[in-house]
């Protein structure tokens, strides 16, 4: 793909990163609050009394949530700019972090962890607007990975800083404390971010109501695309935000039998793999376009070999080498997820890219609430036998996998006619 700026590129420079940055950094602060369960989910079981199934159920409600509210949340960025969009964000993952530090009983807790939901839901879909609204097309993928990046170090204070203060200050002072990061970034956006640089305002909508949403929604299906990018997301995302969200740390300590301090770090080791590998697959995408496909299905075949050899070992616990790698490969799960994206955009107009977005990444975090569901209902049932209801991974990556070779061609075929047709109309564009 040629490397060219497109008319009407944005021009990018220090205050595109100036104004991305901050809708990044809201992005940072919901991915601290959606991953802080993953390091309390063995107090939370404690605190509120309730089994594995029960437990799951905190993630899954919020995935539900986030999941649910994607499509309607591409709209409202189409419709009303990230400005907006992100603000309501902040003001309800704020709220819901907040609700969950004081809540008395379960059924508080999951209501908060819903309202993060809700508002986590509206952010990453807003930075990836922002970011096409500000930054060359060429840049694209770079952006979107950057993106990833910056929320995976979002991961990592959850890891290491959530968790001692966890452990430290308590339940209560540790949550709430955290909440004002959520205050901190609302502020950021009231005053400083603009939805797009002067001299490109996207054309202005018409108001047309539910017509409209269902013409959205239904343009941006029928592209193989974006169908194409959402079981990529779906395919490739999962193992690692399982692993991350809830029930890696009680697979590490419960079924491997190590020490929360260990697998603590080996949590960090799958975030800071994941960064790395971000910036890697971000920079090679870039230059090699057709490095998509390759990229996400390995990243899935590598994952499933090693949860075989790891789940498969004779042994009653795993080596720790086969630890690492296995935690060193789940780090390649969330770049190779935004591999979808880099589907979606191009099979897209500018005026859909909210909605397509908005699909794409319903793919894995529908994936996730499946397994997170399914591992939680096969430890129950087994007595918390690890082996058995890490296998559900597995089911999941065949259906993917099968998803993604099925529309490969198609996607590929449309792809290459837009391509064309945009170097058609670039040609009659007069200078």
């Amino acid at each position: 793909m040629s490397s060219a700026a497109l008319p009407g590129d944005p021009p990018g420079g220090r205050r595109a990163v100036a104004v991305w940055g901050i809708g990044v950094a809201v992005y940072f602060v919901a991915v601290v609050f959606r991953t802080s369960l993953g390091v309390a989910g063995l107090d939370a079981a404690d605190r509120f009394h309730v089994n594995a199934s029960a437990l799951s159920t905190f993630s899954i409600l919020q995935l539900l949530v986030y999941a649910g509210m994607q499509i309607p949340v591409g709209v409202l960025v189409d419709r009303l700019g990230t400005k907006k969009v992100l603000g309501l964000g902040a003001v309800l993952f704020t709220v819901g972090q907040l609700g969950f530090a004081f809540s008395p009983s379960y059924g508080m807790a999951l209501a908060s962890r819903a309202l993060l939901g809700c508002g986590d839901a509206m952010t990453f879909i807003s930075v990836l607007r922002l970011g096409a609204r500000w930054f060359p097309a060429r840049r694209g993928p770079l952006v979107a990975q950057f993106a990833g990046l910056v929320g995976m170090a979002g991961n990592l204070v959850s890891t290491l800083v959530l968790a001692r203060l966890l452990h430290g200050v308590g339940w209560t002072a540790a949550f709430a404390g955290s909440a004002v990061a959520g205050a901190v970034v609302l502020v950021l956006v009231l005053l400083f971010l603009k939805d797009h640089p002067e001299g490109h305002e996207p054309e202005p909508l018409p108001h047309q109501g539910v017509a409209y949403v269902r013409r959205q929604i239904a343009a941006s299906w029928r592209e193989p695309g974006t169908r194409l990018g959402l079981w990529v997301h779906f395919t490739t995302q999962f193992p690692a935000m399982v692993f991350l969200l809830l029930w890696g740390m009680p697979f590490l300590v419960e079924a491997q039998g190590l020490s929360r301090a260990t697998a603590g770090e080996l949590l960090t080791l799958v975030v800071l793999s994941n960064m790395v590998v971000g910036l890697v697959y971000g920079q090679v995408v870039a230059r090699h376009h057709g490095a998509r496909l390759p990229l996400a299905l390995g990243t899935v075949g590598a994952t499933a070999v090693l949860w075989a050899a790891t789940l498969g070992y004779p042994a009653a616990h795993a080596p720790m080498w086969l630890l690492v790698v296995l935690c060193a490969v789940l780090g390649a799960c969330g770049p190779a997820s935004m591999l979808g994206f880099d589907f979606a955009r191009p099979a897209n107009p500018p005026e859909r890219q909210g909605t397509a977005s908005g699909i794409t990444n319903m793919g894995g975090f529908v994936a996730s609430m499946t397994t997170l569901f399914a591992v939680g209902v096969l430890l129950d049932a087994t007595g918390d036998e690890y082996r058995v209801a890490f296998s559900a991974v597995f089911v999941l990556q065949a259906l993917g996998v099968s998803q993604i070779l099925r529309l490969r061609k198609q996607a590929a075929r449309r792809e290459r006619e837009r391509l064309v047709a945009s170097r058609v109309e670039t040609v009659h564009v007069p200078a």
